[in-house]
């Protein structure tokens, strides 16, 4: 019986010689595949540091008044389109803060010259120029709060030739001609270090003198901008202090940035030397992924530890998780004011219980 073979193609048969051939070929080299990095495993995002229990903020708006304050306050701000500080940096205490008659108020507009890491305040090289009507509108808003306590902040302006002093001055004579009883601090930033224009605010009326070294000083290149620093800070307070003995000067420091005990303790005793009243504690808070990351929570406990270190040292001190700068600011300020009365009060008594001294005479020869 005859069997029919395929016949293959001369094409296809020669294609199946020649890889017959190189099957049989010996392994003796390497190849380009032994030259090329192995697939790295795929890699695990590190998951986020969860918000511990004592982060979490309550209602607090505990009174009718609070919350009949708190909606005026948010309702002018909303109409006159003014800029808080509160809404720009998120602060988690803007409700306690407006319910309790203080607010923050942040002048020369939303953006700011300066890129610190952990601010949510936008930037830019060159803002928009200030409203030149905005110490008026402050001030008209202010009155309809019904407020007896105002915090002015800023946002750097090193692209105007004075930093933005004089509207800085303005805006607080404004605000003292309409409420001369009203308490005005001002937030201010270093002015590039320049010590006028820290007096032209110092002259301008204002109660409490505050700006923040915001971090320990190992830490300051890399939490602040390059324009920052902590000797032209403490310069900028030391002067505030020599040239108005009679303000409030106050400063603020952030815990979780990845500072030591060693070197906290260290940045009180400097803001001590330099003549500041109050320090406030806070835990800093990652406002966006874009912003420097927490090193860790701080506990409640260890709030309470920097309040009684910060005593220690004479200092008045706001401290816990949630603190912020300008956290209830008025109450502190009325705090401070009424220690140097009883002081004072305590000197003068002392000096009227003093007793006389009988000055003896020579005899006249």
């Amino acid at each position: 019986m005859l069997h029919c073979r395929k016949v293959l193609p001369a094409r296809t048969a020669n294609a199946l010689r020649r890889a017959a051939a190189f099957s049989t070929l010996p392994k003796d080299g390497l190849t380009l595949a032994d030259f090329m990095p192995s697939a790295p495993a795929a890699a695990k995002r590190p998951q986020p540091m969860r918000k511990p229990k004592w982060l979490k903020m309550v209602n607090p708006n505990l009174t009718q008044e609070g919350t009949e304050r708190y909606k005026e306050v948010r309702a002018t701000i909303k109409e006159t389109g003014l800029a808080t500080v509160c809404q720009e940096a998120r602060c988690p205490n803007a409700g306690e803060c407006w319910s309790g008659g203080t607010a923050t108020v942040m002048i020369m507009g939303d953006t700011c010259t300066r890129g610190c890491r952990f601010c949510s305040v936008a930037t830019s090289r060159s803002p928009p120029p200030p409203d030149a009507e905005e110490p008026r509108k402050v001030a008209e808003a202010v009155t309809r709060w019904g407020v007896d306590y105002i915090v002015l902040t800023m946002v750097d302006r090193d692209d105007l030739a004075d930093q933005g002093a004089a509207h800085v001055a303005a805006t607080v004579r404004q605000l003292k001609q309409r409420q001369p009883d009203l308490k005005v601090e001002t937030l201010i930033g270093d002015f590039q270090g320049k010590l006028d224009l820290v007096e032209e605010v110092l002259n301008s009326g204002m109660d409490v003198f505050a700006h923040n070294v915001e971090t320990v000083e190992r830490l300051q290149s890399t939490v602040r901008d390059r324009r920052a620093g902590y000797t032209q800070s403490l310069n900028v307070l030391r002067h505030a202090k020599q040239a108005r003995p009679d303000v409030v000067t106050k400063s603020s420091i952030m815990l979780g940035l990845g500072e030591t005990d060693e070197e906290i303790q260290q940045t009180l005793r400097d803001l001590r030397d330099v003549g500041v009243e109050m320090v406030t504690f806070g835990q800093y808070l990652q406002p966006t992924k874009r912003h420097m990351k927490v090193t860790r929570y701080v506990t409640p406990e260890e709030f309470d530890q920097w309040r009684a270190a910060g005593e220690a040292l004479g200092l008045h001190v706001a401290s816990g998780p949630m603190v912020r700068s300008s956290y209830r600011a008025g109450d502190f300020y009325k705090s401070i004011y009424k220690d140097r009365v009883t002081k004072g009060a305590a000197a003068a008594q002392g000096l009227k219980q003093r007793p006389r001294m009988e000055v003896a005479t020579q005899p006249t020869l």
